[in-house]
C-alpha cells in the first residue's frame, strides 16, 4: 500500500510540477504545528511580491518564494470583524451575526455556540495562542460575552480592536484577562515579542501548537518607527513614508517570528498561512494603500475589497516558488486545518468553507457551493457577491444602505432579515479581474444559473442570521483618538511658534 501511495505521489509530481504532494492523514504524534498570520487592511497590491514597486517587504517576499503564492485569495468579508469571524468559524459572517466591524462595548459578538478552529485544535491536543488584534466581541475582557479563552485560546495577548491611543506605546493590551498597562514600542513589535516568548518559554512543548498572529498593521492609527519611515521619500507633509514604513515594520516583525521558528527548529514541522482581513483602507489621512489591478478598496464587494495576499508555506508539502490562481477564501481555513490535523470538521452546522488541502496535492478543490460575501454596509451599490469558478455575480438589495456608524438600528436588523436581491452585475472574473465589463446582458444563461445559486445561499443565511438589540455607537476609540490627535496638533503648533 505504501509503494502504491509513493507511485501516486510520483505521478502527481509529473502532472503537477508546481506542487509537492501532501502526506497522508497525520497521527496524533505527527500533527504539524500551525500558524495563521493575519494583517489588517493590507491590500492585494501592498507587497513587493504582489507587484508593489516601492514598498519593501523582504521577509514576506522570501516567504512567498519558499512557498505557494495564491493570486485568487479572498478574505471572508470586506471588513475586519466579519472577516475574522469567517476565518475562525468557517462560516460566512452573516450566519454568525457579525454584520459590521465591532466597536468596543457593542452587543455584537461571536456567540459561545459558535465553534472556532482554535477550540477544535485545543480539543485535539494543541497548545493554542492568540497575539494581537481580537475584534470578535464588543465587551472585550468583560463579563457577558465570550473572550479569547472561551473561543479556544490557552494564552492570549490581545486588544479589542486597535492598539490605543495609537499603535505606538499602547496601553490597552490584555494578557490572559489581565490588563497589561502602558507598553513601550510599536504594536507589531510587541506582538512579535509575545509570540517569541510563547514559542520559546511559555507553550507546552509536548504538544503541537496553533498560533494566531493578528498584526494591527497597516490599519490606522498608523505609527511607524523612524528607521522604517526613512526608507521612503515623499513631499513634506505626506503620510506615504508612515504608511509604507508601516508595512515594512510589520514585515520586520513577521521576519522575527520566522527566525524564532528557525532557531527553535520548528519551521520544518509548521504549516504557515499568511493573509489579510480585507483590502486597503485608502483613507483621507493615509491614501496610500494599493489594490493593485483590482477595483475599489476595503468595504466594497468588488475585488479590491475582498481579494487579498495569501501565501502558504509547509515544508515537504508545498513546493517553493509555486503559484495558484484557484479561488480560496478565509472561510476555507477551518475545514482545511481540521484536515491537516486529522480531526473532523463540525457537522452540526452549515460550513461555508471547503478543505483546500487537495490544492497542495495537485488536485481540484471539491467546492459544493460558490464563495459568498454579504455586506449590507458595503461602500459600493452591490451588497452581495458570489464567485463560482471563472464567474462572479454581484447584487444590490432593495433596502437603503445604513448610514455610516458602528451602532445598531432596528431598521438595519430588519433589513438583514427581510431584504431582497435585485440589480445584478456579472463579470468573467478569470479574464477581467478589474471588473470592467458587466456581462449580465450577454450571458443570460450563466446569469440565471448564478442568480439561483446566490438566491439559495442568501435565503439560507438570512434565515439563520440572529437579531441584535438596538445599540447607540459609543465612539469609545474615536474619543481616545480625537484627544490624542488634538494633543499632537497642539504640540506641533507650539513647536512651530517657538523662536
Amino acid at each position: 500500500m505504501r509503494s502504491f501511495s509513493l507511485a501516486l505521489a510520483v505521478l502527481a509530481s509529473l502532472f503537477f510540477p508546481n506542487r509537492f504532494t501532501a502526506a497522508a492523514e497525520p497521527t496524533s504524534s505527527e500533527r504539524p504545528n500551525i500558524m495563521v498570520v493575519l494583517c489588517d487592511d493590507l491590500g492585494y497590491g501592498d507587497l513587493a511580491c504582489y507587484g508593489h514597486t516601492v514598498i519593501q517587504s523582504p521577509n514576506i517576499d522570501r516567504f512567498a518564494q519558499e512557498g505557494l503564492k495564491l493570486t485568487s485569495c479572498y478574505a471572508a468579508h470586506p471588513n475586519c470583524s466579519p472577516s475574522r469571524t469567517g476565518l475562525m468559524t468557517g462560516r460566512t459572517p452573516f450566519r454568525v451575526g457579525v454584520y459590521n466591524w465591532i466597536p468596543m462595548l457593542s452587543p455584537m459578538h461571536v456567540r459561545k455556540r459558535e465553534i472556532t478552529i482554535a477550540t477544535l485544535l485545543r480539543q485535539a491536543g494543541y497548545a493554542t495562542c492568540h497575539v494581537g488584534k481580537w475584534h470578535l466581541n464588543g465587551m472585550f475582557n468583560m463579563v457577558g460575552q465570550p473572550q479569547p479563552s472561551d473561543h479556544g485560546f490557552d494564552h492570549w495577548f490581545s486588544t479589542q480592536n486597535n492598539a490605543l491611543p495609537t499603535h505606538e506605546n499602547p496601553f490597552n493590551f490584555v494578557r490572559n484577562a489581565k490588563p497589561v498597562g502602558p507598553l513601550q514600542g510599536y504594536a507589531s513589535q510587541l506582538v512579535a515579542d509575545e509570540a517569541e516568548e510563547w514559542l520559546t518559554e511559555l507553550r507546552d512543548k509536548e504538544k503541537p501548537f496553533f498560533m494566531f498572529v493578528c498584526f494591527h498593521e497597516p490599519h490606522e492609527p498608523i505609527a511607524s518607527a523612524d528607521r522604517f519611515r526613512k526608507l521612503y521619500t515623499a513631499p513634506e507633509g505626506s503620510t506615504l513614508p508612515a504608511h509604507h514604513g508601516n508595512v515594512t515594520q510589520m514585515d520586520d516583525a513577521f521576519g522575527r517570528i520566522l527566525k524564532t521558528l528557525d532557531e527553535q527548529k520548528l519551521r520544518d514541522r509548521t504549516l504557515i498561512i499568511f493573509t489579510s482581513d480585507n483590502g486597503p483602507a485608502i483613507t483621507r489621512r493615509h491614501p496610500h494603500g494599493s489594490s493593485g489591478p483590482l477595483r475599489d478598496k476595503k468595504g466594497a464587494t468588488y475585488e479590491g475589497g475582498i481579494r487579498v495576499p495569501g501565501i502558504i508555506q509547509w515544508p515537504d508539502h508545498v513546493r517553493p516558488r509555486s503559484t495558484s490562481d484557484v479561488p480560496v477564501c478565509g472561510v476555507d481555513i477551518l475545514p482545511t486545518l481540521c484536515a491537516v490535523a486529522g480531526i473532523p470538521a463540525p457537522t452540526d452546522r452549515v460550513l461555508d468553507g471547503t478543505n483546500i488541502l487537495p490544492l497542495l496535492e495537485g488536485k481540484p478543490i471539491q467546492r459544493k457551493k460558490p464563495l459568498y460575501w454579504q455586506f449590507n454596509r458595503a461602500k459600493n451599490d452591490a451588497k452581495v457577491a458570489i464567485r463560482d469558478g471563472e464567474w462572479k455575480l454581484l447584487a444590490k438589495l432593495n433596502v437603503p444602505s445604513p448610514k455610516p456608524s458602528g451602532g445598531i438600528t432596528i431598521e438595519e436588523i430588519d433589513a438583514v432579515k427581510n431584504a431582497k436581491l435585485e440589480g445584478f452585475e456579472l463579470y468573467h472574473i478569470q479574464s477581467d479581474i478589474a471588473e470592467t465589463t458587466d456581462r449580465s446582458e450577454s450571458e443570460q444563461e450563466i446569469l440565471e444559473k448564478m442568480k439561483r445559486q446566490m438566491q439559495a445561499i442568501f435565503e439560507e443565511v438570512q434565515a439563520e442570521a440572529p437579531r441584535w438589540p438596538a445599540w447607540e455607537f459609543a465612539r469609545y476609540e474615536g474619543k481616545i483618538l480625537s484627544e490624542y490627535y488634538r494633543k499632537q496638533e497642539a504640540a506641533e503648533k507650539k513647536k512651530k511658534n517657538q523662536p
